[in-house]
């Protein structure tokens, strides 16, 4: 399962979405299921961000958002995320 989310984060506030986005991976990636993750900007505008994650199936990602580790550091993050479907399965 991929689970993707996209931010509209200002310049003067990327640095520090940075710092977030890689507290939110560390946490994300300490629960069972997790297989890599990243977050990267939009190369033609700026101000998007995407954080993606690779799960091994939807009830491993389910349960991860229910790690308090995970809601301490990715929920508040996560919040930040534009409004639209972000998990896929093949």
């Amino acid at each position: 399962m991929i689970a993707i989310a996209r931010f509209a984060i200002p310049a003067s506030e990327a640095a520090q979405f940075l710092v977030s986005a890689d507290l939110a991976l560390a946490a994300l990636s300490a629960c069972p299921g997790y297989l890599m993750g990243q977050a990267g900007q939009n190369t033609d505008d700026p101000n998007l961000w995407t954080l993606v994650t690779l799960w091994e199936n939807v009830g491993s990602y389910r349960r991860a958002l229910g790690n308090y580790q995970v809601k301490l550091e990715s929920i508040p993050l996560l919040a930040r995320a534009i409004d639209e479907p972000g998990a896929y399965v093949r």
